[in-house]
């Protein structure tokens, strides 16, 4: 069936229902449904073993999330698909993050802190070193047109790895492009957690003031704040080293959508290079700064 099909022949809906797409999403397609109670979101959404994505533990997440107060309630859900409340919210921008900066440090800490309460069942991590190895097998495997630059980004994925200070485990949403924020006028919201799981922090913090394109004194403001102090030396090194690592994983995230996934009106190859030309400029910000680990 196609979507609309699909979407008409769910069990949830009262009355009549009104089908718009909602646009957004680099591998899902997403719905806006009206009917009688409300208006709800719909997600659809397969498996990726590839992305290291699972729709069972996504709805989980998304259903811990709504308990732990940062998500929408999930309605209904089966294989491929979810239906959330529809809140009604604006989506945020980069300048929306960079604007907001001190809201936004409040909403990973107050995640990373209350979700461990909230998950059940087997515990998913997320260690972005992990994932770019992974990947770099994959696309090995694959046939990637960039299979020749892997040993010099797995070099580069190590010395950014060693860059790392150790912090506590907390529960991470791990993918804080400025789209996942929403706003409702009184509070900020999270959506998409496709790739949530158990991280250290700073993945977060790296990915949101990378996504968001934050200045040196932008991202000190974002660290200060979610630290509630001032952060040390190796903090800073850390959260430059991982912002280089998110754009790493950024890129061969999409070197591996470019043999795997086919969403309509998104140009992988040229999202691709997009974020390997951001790495090369956070990588040489970082080395400016802090040179190189040997």
């Amino acid at each position: 069936m196609i979507a609309e099909d699909r979407i008409r022949a769910l069990p949830c809906w009262t009355g009549s229902i009104e089908i718009a797409p909602l646009p957004g999403g680099l591998s899902n397609a997403n719905y806006v449904v009206k009917d009688a109670a409300g208006r709800h979101v719909v997600r659809f959404g397969q498996d990726y073993p590839f992305h290291h994505v699972f729709r069972e533990r996504e709805v989980m997440t998304s259903r811990a999330a709504h308990a732990a107060g940062f998500a929408p309630a999930v309605r209904y859900a089966e294989p491929g698909i979810m239906v959330t409340e529809y809140l009604g919210a604006r989506t945020y921008t980069a300048e929306d993050v960079r604007a907001n900066i001190g809201r936004v440090a409040a909403l990973m800490r107050g995640f990373h802190r209350e979700m461990p309460n909230h998950i059940s069942g087997a515990g998913f991590m997320f260690w972005v070193f992990h994932v770019i190895r992974d990947y770099a097998r994959t696309l090995e495997e694959g046939g990637s047109r960039k299979r020749g630059d892997l040993p010099y980004l797995l070099t580069l994925a190590d010395e950014l790895e060693r860059a790392q200070k150790l912090l506590p485990i907390v529960f991470g949403h791990n993918d804080l492009l400025p789209a996942n924020i929403l706003d409702d006028g009184n509070r900020l919201w999270l959506i998409d957690f496709e790739y949530a799981g158990f991280n250290t922090a700073m993945f977060d913090l790296a990915g949101a003031a990378s996504n968001a394109g934050l200045s040196d004194q932008e991202s000190f403001a974002l660290l200060t704040a979610y630290f509630m102090k001032e952060p040390d030396e190796a903090i800073r090194r850390s959260h430059a080293a991982m912002q280089c690592a998110s754009l790493l994983r950024e890129a061969m995230w999409s070197m591996v959508s470019e043999l795997y996934l086919d969403a309509p009106g998104i140009d992988y190859v040229a999202y691709t290079e997009e974020n390997l030309t951001r790495l090369e400029a956070a990588l040489e910000n970082y080395r400016t700064k802090y040179g190189m680990l040997t």
